[in-house]
């Protein structure tokens, strides 16, 4: 039997990786995004699309209502929505601490406020039991790498999720984090530094290589599989090792 998926960030990078994952298994997935022709041009199998930028409560009821009518119960939600502060326009006038409230402001808007929202919107209709919520975190939220906005918001994800599996767990829902390392995706940004990402980054790893979406839609997959099903309030990392779970 086929499950209901939605995947916020199922455009591009691992949001699209893992929605190719379970279109490919017969799942029914829709797809949210802020950019209609990103979610069209990804051409998944069978995807549904909605436009909406999860960060405004009213396009986020906008979502529920469709999700409500084209699915009725959800069976595996993932939070794939992300974004770098630093890649989005920048704060008007030369006032740092303004720029500062900026940087902040934007980057919790697009990596806890969006996942948070589409969360309570849509939990009323999380398969019980057996329903599954999975967001994306990152090894910024260890390392403080990068922007540290934007490691912070990410971090921001791990107590919240925790909350959640407490809420959730009498229900037969689970509620996990993945956190992967440095991803070598074109579509992905925030976590490594500017200067020479690529061999820093990989360096840290004990493989010796980079991650890529498919690693992380694999992982995704499997907590979303009935063999994960006593797995729940758990960050999971997929980096090669360059940060132990703790």
């Amino acid at each position: 039997m086929h499950r209901n998926v939605v995947i916020s960030g199922g455009g591009t990078g691992i949001g699209l990786a893992a929605a190719r994952v379970f279109a490919a298994g017969g799942d029914r997935v829709l797809l949210l995004g802020r950019r209609g022709d990103v979610l069209e041009r990804a051409a998944v199998p069978g995807a549904l699309t909605y436009e909406a930028d999860l960060a405004d409560p009213g396009a986020v009821r906008g979502v529920a209502g469709f999700v409500g009518g084209e699915f009725g119960a959800v069976d595996v939600l993932i939070h794939g929505a992300e974004g770098d502060g630093s890649l989005e326009p920048p704060a008007g006038g030369d006032d740092p601490l303004d720029a500062v409230a900026h940087s902040w402001t934007v980057n919790f808007r697009l990596n806890l406020l969006t996942a948070a929202l589409l969360t309570e919107a849509l939990r009323h209709r999380l398969a019980e039991p057996g329903g599954r919520v999975l967001f994306l975190s990152s090894l910024a939220a260890y390392q403080g790498r990068g922007e540290p906005a934007y490691a912070a918001a990410k971090a921001g994800l791990h107590p919240y999720a925790h909350a959640l599996a407490r809420e959730l767990g009498p229900h037969g829902i689970t509620v996990n984090v993945v956190a992967p390392g440095y991803i070598e995706d074109p579509g992905l940004a925030g976590d490594a530094p500017a200067e020479d990402p690529r061999t820093r980054m990989t360096g840290q790893t004990l493989d010796g290589r980079a991650g890529t979406p498919g690693d992380v839609a694999a992982t995704l997959h499997w907590l979303a599989s009935p063999g994960a099903g006593h797995i729940t309030s758990q960050i999971i990392q997929v980096n090669g090792g360059a940060e132990r779970g703790h």
